[in-house]
């Protein structure tokens, strides 16, 4: 007969939250999906990939072994200064395509309509919370995305600004609003109705209300969760029903809140929805909930270039989503990249020139005079725009 020993909890390994991983810490365990795949194994390095993978598939927390993190520190803090120095050498070849659209006149007002807006739906969710007050969804939709002209300014420019105007630790209430926006033009893509569109931005809205309600001493905590903190974190889908339910607004807005965390294999949550069970209106905010997140800046870095996210897409969440609205998602968002210049991690500076169907992280890129198709390139992919 075996002895079993009960094994004091390591001190080197702490827990750490999904918002304060770095790239360079190492896993001191495996990483599993709500359904029990596994995702990074023990003794793995974190990337930017990695973290975005850990975020699609929602997990809140992994144990790092800090020691071994340490002993890898210097390679990886040495990897970051020689990164560091070729952005510098980049931006002094000129100026970027980021600059320039920063500079423009259009980036400009897109700005101001967004700080305008953000400020707007924030005096309308307070009221709404702290006074309880109905929602006027023809108020909050027309002082929303009535402030953009998104039919002018075509979802082409929509997300190339959205691209440039990333702050570090967004709020609530702003990627609620890059959600709602980014819902309203996949709606346009998979040519919904006019009423269908706009009930599509709504539901990208008011998806993240029930956040609102958990306390900063749990979504800014630095240490690992407590088990009822865990819950409530997670409770935030069924909190934002809650608050919707009695509110005179459409069904699907009160279920895009409950559902946008649903994954069509089965491994979201509150529910473990599969296929059919998830709203309609819950899929395209799930796409676009999970895009601007991955695509915001963390502490360590910029936004992340939206060809990673493809990527990550392409490998990791195709089975997650509705196949027509990923697909179509992806298809269109990697055509408002075309003639965009980026650099690639061989360290050359190129433009993309055409999109690959079959891969469309890895289009074609003409860097001078030579043409590089990144998807006969294993080792060679984008790594940022320039």
């Amino acid at each position: 007969m075996k002895n079993f020993v009960v094994r004091q909890a390591d001190p080197r390994m702490k827990r750490v939250p999904l918002s304060k991983l770095l790239p360079g810490m190492v896993t001191s365990e495996n990483v599993y999906t709500s359904n029990n795949q596994l995702i990074v194994p023990k003794n793995t390095t974190l990337t930017d990939k990695l973290i975005t993978k850990l975020e699609l598939y929602d997990i809140l927390n992994v144990r790092i072994d800090e020691i071994e993190t340490e002993a890898r520190k210097n390679k990886g803090a040495a990897a970051q200064i020689v990164s560091a120095k070729d952005a510098q050498q980049g931006e002094l070849e000129g100026e970027s395509y980021s600059e320039i659209i920063k500079n423009s006149p259009e980036f400009i007002e897109f700005q101001a309509n967004f700080d305008e807006a953000i400020s707007g739906f924030k005096n309308s969710m307070n009221a709404i919370l702290e006074q309880g007050e109905p929602i006027n969804v023809n108020e909050v939709f027309h002082n929303t995305i009535e402030t953009f002209d998104m039919e002018n300014n075509n979802s082409f420019g929509f997300f190339h600004f959205l691209q440039n105007m990333r702050q570090y630790d967004d709020l609530t209430y702003a990627h609620c609003l890059n959600v709602s926006l980014i819902s309203n033009v996949l709606a346009g893509w998979l040519h919904l109705s006019e009423e269908d569109q706009k009930l599509a931005t709504l539901c990208g809205l008011f998806h993240d209300i029930g956040k609102l309600t958990i306390p900063d001493s749990i979504t800014k905590k630095p240490d690992k969760l407590t088990d009822e903190e865990y819950k409530i974190m997670k409770n935030h889908t069924v909190s934002g029903f809650r608050l919707l339910q009695n509110q005179d607004v459409s069904d699907h807005i009160k279920n895009a809140a409950l559902m946008h965390h649903e994954k069509c294999d089965g491994s979201g949550y509150p529910m473990g929805l599969k296929g059919d069970q998830i709203d309609k209106f819950a899929k395209i905010v799930a796409i676009a909930d999970v895009y601007d997140a991955m695509t915001a800046a963390r502490v360590y870095r910029g936004p992340l270039c939206p060809f990673t996210v493809i990527e990550i897409f392409e490998k990791e969440g195709l089975q997650c989503y509705e196949t027509e609205y990923i697909l179509c998602f992806l298809e269109n968002v990697v055509q408002t990249f075309i003639n965009n210049r980026v650099k690639l991690t061989n360290g050359l500076i190129g433009d993309i020139v055409y999109i690959n169907k079959h891969q469309l992280s890895k289009p074609m890129v003409k860097c001078g005079d030579q043409f590089m198709d990144l998807s006969q390139e294993k080792d060679v992919s984008i790594e940022c725009f320039v």
